[in-house]
């Protein structure tokens, strides 16, 4: 009898241990869910009254000076800052461009997350989807990895082992700055089996290192790593504005071997054609392959930045397929909707657009934030939906 008491109090303490637990889960879900149904970044065009309807039991405070509030609510001012009701629709509108936030409380009480508003001027740019040719040098010289050399003793030695690591970049050379493959063979050589100090830029960190070159034949020596100092592929060219400044790939340049986004030098934009197309399948993404020409008449630009949501910089002429001089407005993250929607691609040969249906949004992802399914029946039979490359 004793046994069975203990066991039915030790089932009514795990059943109230699991409802608790289910409490705390979906107090926590819930939380979650409204903190990324409100974006980090909110954009809005100077002059022009921006609507916004979120729906969520949290309030915003906001700065009394600089933004307009507009809506079915009637705002309340505190001590020079604004207090807004995100449960009710309400517009915002500023005649002055800077950057604002606004603070969010979850009932009033609860801090969630801070939104940064901008206020910018209208741009607009002219939507491109066109294949072009990526060249980039490396800033510094890149170690893809480490490995074994042959002494000219027969001898195998791996004198970077555990020394230098996958992903850094090779600087300098005894403090003389290294430009190229070829600059940091040559120094080597030179050494004449001396040791050698490598400054070495690791995740934004400089350090140096001592490494000890191994004779492979005469006049020739080794550190036992691989490297790479340049990179080219084929990529889409996304936009460019009025002052011809273009943003291209959606994504960062970054090196097949290491995985890592490219330090890069300096770069080239070049013309593309496109050469063939493996068609995406369930485990197989598909790609496009394309033929780059490196000469001047097929130059369009230079790369000027690598960053997490794509490459930019200044093109020097406007490509055949770009789309002439149609410029569209700038539309911001928070005026996506689920829905249908066109896009814009010359895998066919020729500038098109093609329909797709927005599925799902995630506005504070910098970088991916739509999730769609393409439902063009032409798009669909050349690449099987979005290939690598488009």
């Amino acid at each position: 009898m004793m046994k069975e008491k203990s066991l039915i109090r030790f089932q009514k303490w795990m059943a109230r241990g699991s409802l608790l637990a289910g409490v705390c889960w979906g107090i926590f879900f819930s939380f979650y869910f409204m903190e990324e149904s409100i974006p980090d970044k909110i954009r809005i065009e100077k002059g022009r009254e921006e609507n916004f309807d979120f729906h969520l039991p949290v309030t915003g405070e906001l700065d009394q000076a600089g933004l307009e509030v507009f809506g079915n609510q009637s705002p309340t001012v505190e001590k020079d800052k604004i207090k807004l009701d995100l449960n009710q629709s309400f517009s915002l509108k500023s005649q002055e461009q800077g950057s604002y936030s606004i603070t969010c409380r979850l009932f009033g009480l609860f801090h969630m997350k801070e939104v940064n508003v901008e206020v910018v001027e209208q741009e607009q740019v002219v939507p491109c989807g066109i294949p072009v040719g990526i060249y980039v040098k490396t800033d510094g010289i890149l170690i893809i990895g480490t490995g074994t050399v042959t002494g000219s003793d027969g001898m195998n030695y791996e004198p970077a082992e555990n020394l230098v690591k996958s992903g850094d970049y090779v600087k300098t050379v005894n403090d003389q700055v290294m430009e190229s493959k070829e600059d940091l063979i040559e120094t080597i050589n030179q050494c004449q089996g001396e040791p050698v100090i490598l400054g070495i830029l690791r995740e934004e960190e400089y350090i140096q290192l001592k490494l000890q070159p191994v004779q492979t034949a005469e006049e020739e020596y080794k550190l036992g790593i691989w490297v790479r100092d340049d990179l080219a592929g084929v990529g889409t060219l996304t936009f460019y504005d009025e002052q011809n400044q273009y943003g291209a790939l959606g994504h960062p340049v970054s090196d097949l071997d290491t995985g890592t986004q490219v330090n890069m030098g300096e770069g080239t934009l070049y013309d593309a054609e496109i050469a063939g197309i493996t068609k995406g399948e369930k485990g197989n993404p598909g790609e496009i392959a394309g033929v780059i020409t490196y000469l001047d008449q097929y130059r369009l630009g230079t790369v000027e930045e690598n960053t997490s949501v794509g490459i930019y910089g200044n093109l020097e002429k406007i490509p055949e397929k770009a789309g002439g001089e149609s410029f569209s407005p700038v539309g911001f993250k928070q005026e996506i909707e689920e829905g249908e929607a066109r896009i814009i691609s010359t895998v066919s040969g020729e500038r098109k657009e093609y329909s797709i249906v927005i599925t799902d949004l995630d506005y504070n992802s910098e970088n991916k934030g739509i999730l769609f399914q393409v439902t063009d029946p032409e798009l669909l039979n050349l690449t099987g939906g979005i290939v690598q490359g488009m």
